[in-house]
């Protein structure tokens, strides 16, 4: 029944979500030409391909941070399974563009279909998969049983739950109990999921397999940038804002202004979460009196050099956190508890600053403060002196940076285990 009541609600709420899913598709960048995907229109050519790779195995992943994950995935089970099939679907065009640029070879690469039982099942019969792997929190219905319907392999991986999806699982657990039941199996990211999951879905085969984020590692081929076109000749120190939200940004500038003075060599750049995002920020640093360049409307600095670089653009935050000195982690500030994933700059070895509480990464941020791997500061006014304490004592930072590093190397192995379940499960 209550299956029944969201199907027939569905299209209801589509409508409403409509405006919002054009703006995003107007307004982000990313990889837009096979977006009728979403809705099971597929090419002859793509027909044509499903046709060859019939009772593959199924990835989804949402945005970057997910696909991300799942690349790493896919490296491992393309090389100990060279001769199987695997396709990688995205939601957004940005994880989109990035699973194109760096799939391997032989993987497809598709939008996943909008979570109406046509959709779902038209691409299930044109496509025909063995099993269908879910990154995180893609709970959707139809997906799930849709594919269990027609008898796929379901595998829930590098789950987690936060405390306010919690209490809507529970509260709804006689809607989400038979959906993660469903699942074959779920490897959840820490102890604190396991319960969860559990909680919601007692009879659910759930296993501690760790968080996949901590086995990523810098790219061999990771791109470098020349800094001093943007900021001058060296010296200079480079605090980054990274994954910001509305509020954080104009926080970050602020505090950069009242630093500024003391530590005149002191720059800033700011990677906003969301692209789009990259005009508001512009009219804040302009207000503010920060000169700067915004690199998604001029790729190179023409002019004299200037305090900000603007990085509203997608694909680029690792390669501008490996050229930072201090980062200032966002989603964590202004309001914001849930937190970003910090992994990336903790393996680059930085020197992180974030709020006091990171609903979706806890696990994350316990263990780096066990390790004094991170700077939680407990308010916003206590930004400028935790900066200005890195800034007067650089060797500290980078000792810190260097123990974040240690615990991600400490904390690695999640995708190995689930990978090894994952083929026992086909």
């Amino acid at each position: 029944m209550p299956f029944l009541i969201y199907n027939l609600l569905f299209p209801f709420g589509f409508i409403f979500f409509i405006p919002a899913m054009l703006f995003k598709l107007i307004k982000r960048p990313g990889w837009k030409k096979t977006y009728l995907e979403k809705f099971a229109i597929y090419s002859t050519e793509r027909k044509r391909e499903f046709i060859s790779i019939q009772g593959a195995t199924w990835l989804h992943s949402v945005s970057v941070g997910e696909t991300m994950i799942a690349l790493k995935m896919l490296d491992k089970l393309t090389k100990e399974n060279p001769d199987r099939k695997y396709v990688l679907s995205t939601t957004t065009v940005t994880g989109q563009q990035l699973a194109r640029d760096r799939v391997p070879d032989g993987v497809t690469v598709i939008f996943c279909p909008i979570d109406c039982r046509f959709f779902v099942n038209r691409l299930l019969r044109l496509l025909k998969p063995s099993m269908l792997v879910v990154l995180e929190t893609e709970i959707w219905p139809n997906m799930i049983l849709c594919s269990k319907h027609k008898g796929l392999k379901l595998a829930l991986v590098n789950a987690r739950i936060s405390d306010r999806s919690f209490k809507g699982y529970y509260r709804w657990r006689l809607f989400f109990r038979p959906l993660l039941e469903a699942f074959d199996f779920i490897g959840a990211q820490s102890d604190i999921d396991a319960q969860r999951y559990a909680a919601v879905a007692p009879k659910a085969n759930i296993t501690v397999t760790g968080n996949m984020k901590f086995d990523q590692e810098v790219p061999e081929n990771l791109p470098s940038i020349d800094l001093t076109e943007f900021f001058g000749p060296p010296p200079f120190t480079v605090l980054l804002g990274a994954s910001t939200h509305p509020g954080e940004e104009r926080l970050l500038i602020e505090t950069f202004n009242k630093l500024k003075p003391e530590f005149p060599n002191l720059k800033f750049i700011s990677i906003p979460r969301h692209a789009e995002n990259g005009g508001d920020i512009a009219k804040d640093l302009k207000r503010s009196g920060v000169s700067f360049i915004r690199r998604s409307v001029d790729k190179t600095n023409s002019g004299d050099p200037v305090d900000c670089l603007l990085a509203d653009t997608t694909g680029e935050m690792l390669m501008f956190i490996n050229q930072a000195d201090i980062v200032v982690m966002g989603k964590t500030l202004a309001g914001y508890d849930e937190g970003q994933n910090m992994i990336e700059p903790a393996m680059l070895a930085k020197p992180i600053v974030c709020g006091p509480k990171l609903v979706n990464f806890r696990f994350l941020l316990d263990v780096l403060k066990r390790n004094d791997a991170v700077l939680s500061i407990a308010s916003d006014p206590e930004l400028e002196n935790a900066l200005k304490g890195l800034l007067d004592d650089p060797e500290s930072a980078r000792e810190m940076g260097k123990r974040a590093r240690d615990v991600v190397a400490a904390n690695r192995g999640a995708i190995t285990k689930t990978v090894k379940i994952l083929e026992e499960l086909s």
